[in-house]
C-alpha cells in the first residue's frame, strides 16, 4: 500500500546539537529529504505537521561550554538562534522549530519518565560507572572516548561508535579517556533506573525485523538486524550530570534524564507546543485514536549515527509507555563525505550553512538540488565544489534554465507573451505531452518509496524533454514560414514549463515560485502535476527572468582554498611546538644534575590555585619542591609517583616556602601538563642522561 494512502503524517527531523552551526551533512542526512517529503504531502492535500528543534542537553554542550568557559544556556542560546535563522533562510519548511529546554519539555519528559516508572519499567541498580577524578564528576557517555572492541576505531564514544554504528557501553571501550582531562578515568558505585531493553527484545523482533522488512531501507534494517543478533541490555536511563531535565524523583536529585529519552520526546514536545499556539490538538497527531484508522502516520527523517535511537530505544520507550503510535518508517541516510575525506567540525572540514548562504546569496535551490541529486541514500557519497559546479552549470543553467529562458524569449519574441494553439496538435505533440503526464506518477513511487535521487532525475528528465522537444521543433527556424505552428510548439512547451513549475516544489521551492510568477500562474497542488492544459490558450505570461546563474572558477577556487587553509591550520596546531632554543655546549649539560625521585608527600599551597609542596625522595637526601601542577594533579594522585628533578638547581622561595629544585614536566600546546617519567620503576636516585 503506497503511504500516499494515508491522511495524517506526523514528521520529524532529526534534532541538531546546539552546540555549533549546520552544515551539508546535517542537510543531506536529514533535512533535506525530509522537506521534500513534507512539501510533496502538503502538495497531495495531506494533514501534516513537521517538526523539529535544538537538542539542548547533549553531552556535546556540556563539553563545548566547559571548553569555553561559558555556561550551557550561553552555548545553546547562541547556536539555536543561528540553526532556526539557517533553516528559515534555507526554506526548510517546519511548522515549529522548538527546544529541549523549554518548559513544556521538561515536564513532558518527566511525564513520560514518572509513566514507566509507576509501571515498574524500569530496572533500579546500582553499578560502576567511569568518573573523571580530575574534575570530580560521573561522566556521560560521550564524555568517554576510547577503542572501539569491534572494529578497533581508536575515537568510538561510550554509547556509540560511529564508525562501525555499534552501540556501546562505556566499560565496552579499550583504553578508554575522559574528554574532559585526557586522563583514564576511574570507576565509582552510583545508582541509575534501566530500562530493560532486552525484555523488549522479543517484541522489538516481531515489530522491527518481521513487521518492518520490505518497508525499511535495506542499510536501517541491517543496522537493526544487528544490534537484536548482539542481544539488547538494559540500558540508563538517567545520567549523573548537572544539566539537563531533573530526574523527577525525590532519591535521584542531582541526577538528570538520559539524553536519548528526553531527546525523541523533544518531537513530542515540539508538537504540543506547536498545537497550543495554534489552537491544535497535538494528541492526534502522536496518541492512539479510538479508531486505528485514524492513527497518525509518524516518519522520522535521520543521519545514519542516529538508527538504534529511533528504530530500537524511542520505539521501546513508546511501546512501553503505551499511549503512542510507532514510526511507520525511519528513512536514514548514511554519511555525507567532502573532497576525498569525513566532515569534520573540529576540523573546520566543512560547508557551514550561514557561510553558504552569505557566499552564494538566493542560491538556495542550487544547494538543494546537489545534495539531493548526490544524498547518500543507501550508502555514503561525497561532496564536492567542481561536482557542485558542474552539476549547477551543466544540469540546472544548461537544461533546466536553458529551456525555459527559450520558451519565455521566443513567446514573448513572436507574440508578446500570447499563449496560443495555432495549429491542431500533431502526433509528435502528443507524444510529448503523453510523455510529460508520466512524470507525476514516475516521481509519485520514488518520494513514497524515499528514493528522492531517483525523483528528482526524473524531474529533470522532464527538462531534458522540453529541451529536446524544442530542438527538434525549431520554431526559430519555422516562424518565417509558419507562424501558426510555432504557435502550437509554444503552446506545447508553455505547457511543460507550466507542470515543470508544479513538479519544482518539492525540490526546488524557490525557483518553483520563480517559474509561476513568470507564468503569471497561481501555484497548483500535485493533482494538476501532468495536466496538458495548465495555461489555457489567450493566456499572457509574465515577464522571462534568468533562473539560475553560472558558478564561477573564482567561486569554486575560494572554497576550495577555504577548505585548504583550514586542513594547514590543523596540521600545524597538530605539531605545533616551540621553537629551538640556542644550542649549548655538552660540558653545559653535563652540569644539569637530573635524578629519578619519588614523591613521598603532597599537599596544596595555602591560597594558591597551581602549587603543590612535595616532598621528593632523591636517592640522596629527602628535599622540598615547590612545583606549579595543583591545576593537573591532585595531592593524594602522586604518591609514590617516580618523577625527574633536577637537583642542582640553586633553590628559592616560593610562597615562604624554601623549593630545593625542579620536577621536569612536559606541556602540550594546550597548556596541559604531564610527569616525565619513566616507563618502569627504577631505583630512585637513578640519574637521566
Amino acid at each position: 500500500m503506497s503511504i500516499l494512502s494515508k491522511n495524517r503524517f506526523t514528521i520529524t527531523s532529526a534534532l541538531p546539537y546546539a552546540n555549533g552551526p549546520l552544515h551539508i551533512g546535517h542537510l543531506a542526512g536529514a533535512y533535506v529529504p525530509a522537506d521534500i517529503f513534507v512539501r510533496f504531502l502538503r502538495l497531495n492535500q495531506k494533514d501534516v505537521v513537521f517538526v523539529c528543534g535544538s537538542d539542548e542537553h547533549g553531552a556535546a554542550i556540556t563539553i563545548k561550554a566547559k571548553k569555553e568557559g561559558v555556561t550551557p544556556r550561553e552555548i545553546i542560546d547562541k547556536y539555536n538562534q543561528q540553526i532556526k535563522e539557517s533553516f528559515a533562510q534555507f526554506g526548510i519548511g517546519f511548522d515549529i522549530y522548538h527546544r529541549t529546554s523549554e518548559k513544556v519539555h521538561h515536564e513532558l519528559s518527566q511525564e513520560f519518565f514518572m509513566n514507566l516508572y509507576e509501571k515498574g519499567e524500569f530496572i533500579e541498580k546500582f553499578s560502576e560507572q567511569y568518573y573523571d577524578e580530575e574534575y570530580h564528576q560521573f561522566l556521560a557517555d560521550r564524555y568517554i572516548v576510547g577503542t572501539c572492541p569491534h572494529c578497533h576505531n581508536e575515537g568510538a564514544y561510550g554509547d556509540q561508535c560511529e564508525k562501525c554504528g555499534t552501540s556501546l557501553n562505556p566499560t565496552d571501550l579499550i583504553n578508554p579517556k575522559s574528554t574532559l582531562s585526557g586522563k583514564t578515568p576511574v570507576l565509582r558505585e552510583t545508582k541509575h533506573w534501566y530500562l530493560p531493553l532486552d525484555k523488549y527484545q522479543p517484541w522489538l523482533e516481531k515489530w522491527l525485523i518481521e513487521g518492518k522488512k520490505g518497508v525499511l531501507k535495506p542499510n536501517v534494517l541491517g543496522q537493526c538486524q544487528s544490534w537484536l543478533k548482539s542481544g539488547l541490555q538494559p540500558r540508563s536511563m538517567t545520567r549523573d550530570l548537572d544539566w539537563g531535565v531533573d530526574v523527577p524523583l525525590e532519591e535521584a536529585k542531582g541526577k538528570k534524564l538520559y539524553v536519548w529519552l528526553d531527546a525523541p520526546i523533544g518531537y513530542i514536545s515540539a508538537t504540543k507546543q506547536w498545537a497550543l499556539d495554534h489552537d491544535q490538538d497535538w494528541e492526534k497527531y502522536w496518541k492512539k485514536q479510538a479508531n486505528p484508522g485514524d492513527d497518525s502516520t509518524l516518519i522520522h527523517f535521520i543521519g545514519k549515527d542516529n538508527i538504534v535511537f529511533h528504530c530500537i530505544t524511542f520505539p521501546a520507550i513508546l511501546h512501553a509507555h503505551g499511549e503512542y503510535i510507532l514510526p511507520e518508517n525511519v528513512p536514514a541516510n548514511e554519511f555525507l563525505n567532502l573532497e576525498g575525506d569525513k566532515l569534520s567540525t573540529s576540523r573546520n572540514h566543512a560547508v557551514w550553512l550561514h557561510e553558504y548562504l552569505l557566499e552564494f546569496p538566493d542560491k538556495q535551490d542550487e544547494l538543494r538540488y546537489v545534495l539531493t541529486s548526490i544524498l547518500p541514500e543507501t550508502s555514503d557519497s561525497e561532496f564536492t565544489w567542481k561536482d557542485f559546479q558542474a552539476r549547477v552549470n551543466n544540469e540546472l543553467v544548461a537544461i533546466l534554465g536553458n529551456f525555459v529562458n527559450r520558451v519565455m524569449v521566443l513567446s514573448h519574441k513572436y507574440f508578446e507573451g500570447l499563449v496560443s494553439l495555432g495549429e491542431a496538435l500533431s502526433d509528435s505533440d502528443q507524444v510529448v505531452l503523453d510523455e510529460l503526464a508520466s512524470y507525476p506518477q514516475l516521481i509519485n513511487q520514488s518520494i513514497a518509496q524515499y528514493r528522492f535521487r531517483e525523483a528528482l532525475s526524473h524531474f529533470m528528465n522532464a527538462a531534458r524533454l522540453g529541451n529536446k522537444y524544442l530542438a527538434d521543433e525549431e520554431p526559430w527556424k519555422v516562424f518565417k514560414e509558419n507562424p501558426e505552428r510555432v504557435k502550437t510548439v509554444l503552446y506545447v512547451a508553455s505547457q511543460i514549463v507550466a507542470n515543470l513549475a508544479v513538479l519544482a516544489q518539492p525540490f526546488l521551492p524557490k525557483t518553483a515560485g520563480k517559474l509561476f510568477a513568470m507564468l503569471d500562474l497561481a501555484p497548483q497542488d500535485w493533482a494538476y502535476a501532468g495536466q496538458q492544459n495548465l495555461i489555457v490558450a489567450g493566456h499572457v505570461l509574465g515577464k522571462a527572468q534568468l533562473l539560475f546563474e553560472k558558478i564561477s572558477d573564482e567561486q569554486v577556487d575560494f572554497q576550495l582554498q577555504k577548505l585548504q587553509e583550514a586542513k594547514t591550520k590543523n596540521a600545524a596546531a597538530a605539531v605545533q611546538v616551540e621553537p629551538s632554543k640556542a644550542n649549548i655546549s655538552y660540558d653545559d649539560f653535563l652540569k644539569m644534575d637530573i635524578r629519578v625521585g619519588t614523591i613521598l608527600e603532597a599537599e596544596k599551597v595555602a591560597k594558591t590555585k597551581k602549587l603543590l609542596k612535595l616532598k621528593i625522595d632523591t636517592g640522596i637526601d629527602q628535599r622540598t619542591v615547590v612545583s606549579g601542577i595543583a591545576e593537573f594533579f591532585n595531592p593524594e594522585d602522586i604518591l609514590g609517583k617516580q618523577v625527574s628533578i633536577l637537583v642542582n638547581l640553586e633553590p628559592r622561595v616560593i610562597k615562604g616556602i624554601a623549593s630545593q629544585g625542579m620536577i621536569l614536566m612536559a606541556e602540550d600546546s594546550d597548556g596541559r601538563l604531564d610527569f616525565v617519567n619513566p616507563t618502569s620503576t627504577i631505583k630512585t636516585g637513578s640519574s637521566v642522561r
